[in-house]
Order: C-alpha cells, then structure tokens, then sequence
C-alpha cells in the first residue's frame, strides 16, 4: 500500500512537514495559483456536471498541476504551497456541486412560469453563504475524522492526492500525461459539441427495428460517446458504475415498459416521455429514503463528533498538543461568531430577496431553521462519506431538505411560484453546504498527513469560496442563455430536474406523486436490507441512461487493466496512469464543453446539425469512441511498476 496509508496508525503518525518548524504554505505564489485553479475548474465542472449529473473532484487534477508548476520554476520545499494551491482549487467542485444540483431547477421553472425571476445575486449568494456555512459546521469536527480516526477511514480520494503531491514533486510525468490527455479528450468533446463531426449520442432508434420497438414496448438505448464521461466512468469505477447501471436497467428495462402497458396515460409516449413523467420519480423516492438511511446510520458520529466539538470550547479541551502548529484550527470563538454572522446574512438574504412581502419574518426565521438545522446535521454525514467512500450523496440529502422544507413551508402558508423559489434557494444554501464540507474535510486530510497548518487552509477556503461562487454563478447564465435546461439539445442538468419535479406539486397544490416516491423509498429499504448501496441504485433511477451506460465502460476499462498481472504494485501503477488518463479526459472535455458554449454564445455557430442526426454519423461515432477507450485501456497497461519500492 501507500507510504501514508502504511504509516496511517491512529495518534503516531508523522507527518512529512516537520509539526515544530515553519515552512512556506499561503504565499503571493500559492494563493495566486490556487485561485487561478478554482476559476478554471469551476467552469468546466458547472459545463460537466449540468451535461451529465456528475461533478469531478478537481483535486488530484489541481495536485498535479501544481506539483507540475512548482517543478517547472524551481521552486524549494512548495510541498506546503501545493497543498494550499491544490486545497483553494478544489473549492472549484464543492460550490459546482451544490449549485447546479438546485439552482437550475429555477431555470426551468422559469420556462413554465416566466414570472419567476433568476439573477446572478440569487445564484451568488445561495453558492456563497452555503460554501461558507459549510466550512464553519465542519472545522469543529475536523480532528475526529482528521485525527482521531485516522486509520480508520481510507479516506480513498485524499490518499490518491497525497500520493501525487509526495512522489510527482520531483517528476513532471504526471503533468505531461494529464496535459496529453487532457488535450485529447477537449479536442474529441469539443469536435462533437461544435461542429457535429460525430452524434453525441447512439441510440437504437436511429433504426427501423429500434424505433418500432420504442414505439410499441417502449424500450430503448442510448448511449453517450463523450471522452469525459468514459473519464467519470473509470474514477467512479466498476463497482459503482455497475450498481449505478443497474438501477437505470431496472428503470429504462423493466420500469419504463411497464408503465407503457399499465399506466393509460403513457400508452401514447415515447420511452423517453415515460421516464420524464413518470419514472424518474420512483429515483427520487429511493434517494430521499437512502439520505435518511444514511443519516440513521452516522447518528453515532454526529453525536461522538460533536461532544469533541463542545470540549474546544473548555479550557480542558485546549491540550498542549493541541497547540501544536499542525493541529491548530481557527479559534472557536472566530467559529463562533463567524456562524452567528454567515447564519445573520442568510436571514437578511432570506428577508429581503427570497420570501415574498406577506409573512415575511416568520418565514425568514422558518427558512433560516431549515437551513442551519439540516445542514449542520448532514455535514457530518457528508464528511463520514467522503472518509469512507470518497463519495458524497449529497443529492439524496438535498432531496430530502426540499421534501421537509416544502412540506413547512406549505404548513406556514407559503405556497404557489413564492413557495418554490424559496424552497429551491434554501435546498441550494443547503446543497452547497453539505458539498463544501465533504470536499473540505478532503482537503483537511491531505494536509494532516503532508504536515501544513489547518488554520492557513481554513482562512483560505473562504477566499476561494468566495470565487468559486462568482464563477458559478456567471458561467450558469451563459449555459443558460446558450443550451438552457430545458427543451430539445438543452442540458440535461438531472438532478436540478429532479429538484424542481419535486418542488413543483408541493407547492402548486397538486399534490406529489406519492406512490411513485413510495414505490422507490420500498426499492431503497430492500437495497439496504440486501446490503446493496442504496444512493448509487438510486441516482441511476433518476439520471438518464445514456449518461449511466458510458460509466459501466469507463469502470471497465478500470477493472481490467488493474487486475491483469499478478503484481500488485504493476496493478497499481496501471490504474494510477489511467486515473491521470481519465482526470485529463475530464478536465479537458469539461474545459472545451466551456468554450464550445461561448462560442454559441458569441452567435458563432458552426454545428452540423443535419449530418448529425445521420445513421452516418453514429457510425462515426463507434469508430471514434472506440478509438479513444483503446488509447485510455492500452495507455494505461502500458504503465510500469515503480522502483525502489518499499
């Protein structure tokens, strides 16, 4: 295993830095990279994660680059400096996540109601006061997941970082290999987002035989040729990719086609009619009970995790050895007041822009209940997942926040259009809360075990916060304006489709479709019982299958090539440069996906659009995909074991 994994023993771990000495971490260098990182991840995980309804962690891409940089310059001693540049970056995917999982959903409410009014503040300030929160609920936590129980969660994605910043200081390779890569999967995406030399996507229905199948048992496939998302699919891996797959087969395969024969009103849609109407919202109710599960089940950390909390504030809590550099937080009593403030702000948010004139304070106080009860409550189920799984279900949470917030608000008397506005800001408030702290405590494990300073990580985080919600919240209005979230070529943007189908029948009096949700809250209860991870069943209910099918391909590709020798060290290193692979595949597609929309945006239009939707044109697809699978398979067995390894 690791050198930070074999060394991973509970108090006695040593980090590389030496606790007793000063070394260089926030500097002009760092702080100006970090930033300049998050920018740029930023827009192209919001461009991803809207297409396809997953959000890269951009930490080990960041890592990489930055250990690339640092190499290039010359420059002494950066490991410090590489975890703050790689730590203000990965704000990036944090805020991304918790913004575009809710905050669309207003967009495409607006496309049903035009009176609903969505600006960059709403956008801005939902990202920042939620990112902001989720930094404050987390840090008093921080040495139970950190340090307490180090050895004890795998902490799966902050292991990978350490590895990278640690042994690429020295070699470039990782960089190179990430830029090629990167180069290649942004060539192949924006080829295909901008002129059509290729269809997108595959689907059966291109043939006669698909589409008379489509039509009379209402069973279809598609498929998504992306690179990026053949990258997801070998990060996520074969275990999840499969579970996820599963969940749409049982959907699209077995779901959909009996809705088509039983429900009368489906009997004259088309499959994809099916899923929107009806289906998708049996993924909801399986998300929001597998959210509850998994709270019932971390309600033994929040408790442990918060009694180590309150003991910060004692003078019995303040240890010699906590005033040792590597283990000093910021001041509780900044905590403190920074919580009073950020949760003070939200209210004047909540008052002045959010709830509408009619029982106005109230409201406010409700909303500002919900928001800081149910986030403080789910950032530690956030951080359990990420220490466990590097996995955070924060969609499932957010979920539940809508269905609990509406159902209060309805009871307080706000309803209709106001209704979903509100509740949508404050699932988004929450979203990113819980996104930001499960990335944060990421963050905060990469560098216990380099040895930088928790204080200097934490006071920073709030900086890049604060850019990464700008950024968001600029680059969602120019997606917007250039694909939109609705309608045909729109964005698919899934999970914020979900949110608004669960918040438009609660709140325009309609009632929900119960039975749907109830028939998936039973499928996710059966899930758990069979020991089978719920969430991840669940997600792949509701998001389309053509975006879930590429994954099972990327985790693959991941298996096979991590399990052909009988050298664990070879296999390691094999899957190692296909994660560096797949990261640039991610990265770059994402990045082009950007400026493809920019270009729409700027009226500069050079899509095919007729060629595109040829039989022709998928064929070249195949060809195309094809291509890139192998480069990423024989690439990445072509990976040696590394020397000197101990």
């Amino acid at each position: 295993m690791s050198e930070t994994t074999s060394q991973n023993k509970k108090t006695d771990y040593k980090p590389l830095l030496d606790p007793q000495k000063r070394y260089k971490e926030a500097t002009v260098y760092s702080v100006t990279v970090g930033l300049l990182m998050t920018i740029i991840f930023s827009a192209a995980a919001a461009y991803l994660g809207l297409k396809v309804g997953q959000v890269f962690e951009a930490a080990i891409p960041i890592a990489i680059i930055a250990v690339g940089l640092s190499t290039v310059t010359k420059r002494k001693n950066a490991l410090g400096e590489n975890v703050i540049i790689q730590s203000i970056g990965a704000c990036s995917g944090g805020i991304v996540a918790g913004a575009i999982f809710t905050l669309p959903a207003l967009y495409i409410l607006q496309a049903k109601y035009p009176e609903i009014q969505v600006d960059f503040i709403k956008v801005f300030l939902s990202s920042l006061l939620g990112g902001i929160l989720g930094i404050l609920f987390l840090i008093p936590f921080r040495k139970y997941f950190v340090k307490d129980k180090d050895g004890e969660y795998p902490f799966p994605e902050a292991t990978a970082t350490t590895q990278v910043i640690k042994s690429g200081e020295s070699d470039t390779g990782g960089a190179k290999l990430l830029l090629i890569s990167g180069l290649i999967g942004g060539l192949y995406d924006f080829i295909v987002a901008s002129f059509g030399w290729w269809s997108e996507t595959i689907y059966t229905t291109a043939t006669h035989w698909g589409a008379a199948i489509a039509d009379k048992a209402k069973l279809m496939v598609k498929y998504n040729v992306g690179a990026a998302v053949m990258g997801l699919g070998y990060i996520i891996g074969l275990k999840y990719a499969f579970i996820i797959c599963c969940g749409s087969m049982l959907v699209w395969f077995v779901i959909i086609p009996l809705m088509g024969w039983l429900y009368e009103g489906a009997a004259n849609f088309g499959p994809e009619q099916i899923f929107s109407t009806y289906a998708r919202h049996i993924g909801i109710g399986g998300i929001a009970v597998a959210g509850i599960i998994g709270i019932i089940k971390s309600s033994g950390v929040i408790k442990s995790a918060f009694g180590l909390a309150t003991k910060s504030f004692s003078k019995k809590g303040n240890t010699q050895s906590e005033e040792i550099r590597t283990q000093k937080d910021l001041s509780m009593k900044i905590i403190a007041w920074g919580v009073i403030l950020a949760l003070a702000a939200t209210f004047i948010f909540f008052y002045f822009g959010v709830i509408p004139d009619s029982n106005k304070l109230l409201l406010a106080i409700v909303a500002l209940l919900i928001v800081t009860i149910i986030a403080f409550l789910f950032t530690t189920v956030a951080a359990n997942a990420i220490a466990i799984v590097g996995s955070n279900p924060v969609s499932g949470m957010t979920l539940m926040t809508l269905i609990l917030g509406s159902v209060v608000l309805v009871a307080c008397g706000l309803k209709g259009i106001p209704g979903m506005v509100a509740s949508l800001i404050i699932g988004g408030v929450v979203c990113t809360a819980l996104s930001v702290a499960g990335s944060f405590i990421t963050d905060l494990k990469i560098g216990y075990w380099i040895g930088n300073t928790p204080k200097v990580q934490e006071s920073w985080k709030f900086v890049g916060t604060l850019v990464a919600a700008a950024t968001v919240g600029g680059v969602m209005i120019v997606l917007n304006k250039t694909y939109g979230f609705t309608g045909d070529n729109a964005l698919v943007a899934p999970q914020a489709n979900a949110m608004a189908a669960v918040i438009e029948p609660l709140m325009s009096g309609q009632g929900a479709p119960w039975i749907l949700y109830a028939i998936g809250a039973a499928i996710a209860l059966i899930l758990n019982f069979c020991k089978v991870p719920a969430l991840a069943f669940a997600l792949g209910m509701f998001i389309p299958i053509d975006l879930n099918l590429p994954l099972l391909a990327g985790g693959a590709i991941s298996w096979y090539v991590g399990s052909r020798s009988k050298d664990n060290a070879l296999n390691q290193a094999r899957v190692g440069k296909g994660t560096l692979l797949a990261s640039g595949f991610i990265a770059g597609g994402a990045l082009m996906g950007v400026v493809s929309a920019i270009l729409k945006f700027a009226g500069k239009d050079f899509f095919a659009n007729q060629w595109a939707k040829t039989g022709s044109a998928q064929l070249v697809a195949i060809v195309m995909y094809l291509a890139v699978a192998a480069f990423l398979l024989f690439s990445s067995l072509r990976a040696k074991a590394p020397k000197n390894l101990k």
